[in-house]
């Protein structure tokens, strides 16, 4: 992709980053609605209207440095508002809305492998963009999955973690919230996160890769 200019890319990039962060946080909202909490849904953010979801700084200006300056693709969206008080069985409720985000990246990510097949097998003049614009949305959709499963508050993964422990140590494990986007910054720019997370993309490539 590197013979392709800024334009190209981001016309290629924009498709996927949007779907792989509107239909997580949607997902989010969905889950959180059917286990008895309304908030998103009552600010409008229960929707696939991806204004809505769309964080300035995280969503727009970070990946698009990223396209610019090269190197891994890295951002956000803004996060759906949950009250996990208001949740029917706010144990398994907060586990399932948790999960709600990587699982519609996986989903995503399966769709994305299903149209880079119809693209490698179809000769045709949109068959190279959309063969480019799958890879795009099954790496994004794998990083944006394994990224979030990561057990550290307030990350997907660290929710689930919490909504496992026993009520005692679920406490003080979410004591550590406030700290948690430190050591994912720490994580960052130490160089660690890429060697913590490359071995699950890897996997997850390898388990996709029995479909293409």
């Amino acid at each position: 992709m590197d013979s392709y200019n800024l334009i190209q890319k981001i016309a290629i990039y924009a498709l996927p980053v949007l779907l792989a962060i509107t239909l997580h946080e949607a997902a989010h909202a969905y889950m959180a609605r059917r286990f008895g909490d309304n908030t998103a849904y009552m600010m409008g953010r229960m929707t696939l209207n991806p204004l809505k979801h769309i964080d300035p700084i995280g969503t727009v200006l970070l990946p698009l440095l990223g396209l610019i300056i090269g190197g891994v693709l890295f951002g956000w969206a803004k996060p759906v508002p949950v009250n996990f008080g208001a949740l029917k069985n706010r144990r398994v409720g907060t586990r399932w809305v948790a999960a709600a985000g990587p699982l519609a990246n996986l989903g995503m990510a399966v769709m994305w492998v299903l149209l880079f097949k119809l693209a490698v097998g179809v000769d045709s003049y949109f068959s190279e963009p959309l063969a480019l614009m799958s890879q795009v949305g099954i790496q994004i959709n794998i990083v944006l999955m394994v990224l979030n499963l990561l057990p550290v508050l307030p990350l997907d993964g660290g929710r689930i973690v919490e909504s496992l422990l026993p009520p005692g140590m679920a406490w003080k494990y979410s004591r550590l919230e406030p700290y948690g986007l430190w050591i994912l910054l720490a994580l960052v720019f130490s160089g660690l996160l890429s060697p913590i997370l490359r071995p699950f993309i890897n996997l997850m490539y390898s388990l996709l890769g029995v479909l293409m």
